[in-house]
């Protein structure tokens, strides 16, 4: 059995599961995603990745400021799909939606439900040096990701792992069980677990203002926050006016006053050990590793950054 499809997604982390499923005899008959935005610099309006690959796919592609109008329950009300299949939407989806019968509402969310529900599960897995994560395919429910699920699947976080490379992992394994989980509805083999509410977790949204550094955390949990936010929004500092972001960094076993540079290869204590840093971006040029940008950048020893 075949379904016909609406598919909710945004990010790069949802052209996968797009992709997949459009490679089923499943018939996806829109695709909603966020409107285009102006990028900062230049401010050139750009689509989603999502609304490219629709485009190019040919599926016809809506993008509302808001769901919760009358125009797009109306759509989706009569559009005679019978599973939503929502992947890092960006909006909640409101109550009027999830009630039109005869809907099933699944979400491929990127975590091991009920830990890290929310808005950035990739990211706090990470920061918080979880040794494991995974995907979860779940009934969407009123309550933010707190509805039973189907499947669940793990990932073992690396220690070279950052947020790139486990979202390109936790992405085509959604692509996987998304598929998967159409096959077992198809057969009315699906069932769904609750989740053990006593259990739960919150990714709350990464702000801007934690990817400023402070210097007053072991080097375990700075190199973790660099690995959580790259690429985006990034770790930096400042130095002398310039703001420089790590990409890359290591724990070394060296002590020193917290923000202190402690040699001429920029290793920079912490509170417990230090980082040495291998790769880094001056603000608006290209990443360097640590002696090529020496070459052209002057961080003395026994310089003291904030």
């Amino acid at each position: 059995m075949s379904f016909k499809l609406l598919f909710m997604g945004t990010p790069v982390f949802s052209v996968p599961i797009l992709q997949s499923l459009n490679s089923t005899k499943n018939k996806i008959l829109a695709v909603y995603t966020q409107p285009p935005k102006k990028k900062s610099r230049g401010q050139k309006i750009e689509k989603s990745p999502v609304h490219l690959e629709s485009l190019k796919l040919k599926i016809p592609v809506r993008y509302p400021e808001n769901l919760n109008n009358d125009q797009e329950v109306s759509f989706i009300k009569n559009a005679g799909a019978q599973i939503v299949i929502v992947s890092a939407y960006g909006q909640i989806i409101p109550k009027e939606i999830l009630d039109i019968p005869n809907i099933i509402f699944l979400n491929v969310h990127a975590s091991l439900l009920p830990k890290w529900r929310g808005a950035a599960p990739i990211q706090r897995s990470i920061i918080e040096m979880d040794k494991e994560t995974g995907v979860s395919i779940m009934k969407i429910v009123p309550k933010l990701d707190a509805g039973p699920y189907m499947l669940q699947e793990k990932v073992i976080i690396q220690e070279n792992d950052n947020y790139q490379t486990v979202s390109n992992k936790l992405s085509i394994l959604g692509a996987k069980l998304i598929n998967k989980s159409l096959d077992l509805i198809s057969n009315d083999e699906h069932k769904f677990t609750k989740q053990d509410e006593s259990k739960k977790s919150y990714a709350k949204k990464v702000d801007k203002k934690e990817s400023e550094i402070k210097w007053n955390m072991p080097a375990k949990n700075l190199i973790a926050k660099i690995n959580g936010l790259n690429p985006h929004p990034g770790v930096w500092f400042r130095h002398k006016n310039t703001r420089l972001k790590i990409i890359e960094a290591i724990e070394i076993n060296k002590t020193g006053a917290e923000g202190e540079v402690l040699d001429d290869d920029l290793t920079i204590a912490c509170s417990h050990n230090s980082i040495k840093i291998i790769l880094i971006q001056k603000e608006g040029k290209k990443i360097l590793n640590i002696k090529d940008f020496l070459a052209g950048y002057q961080i003395k020893k026994g310089d003291k950054l904030s």
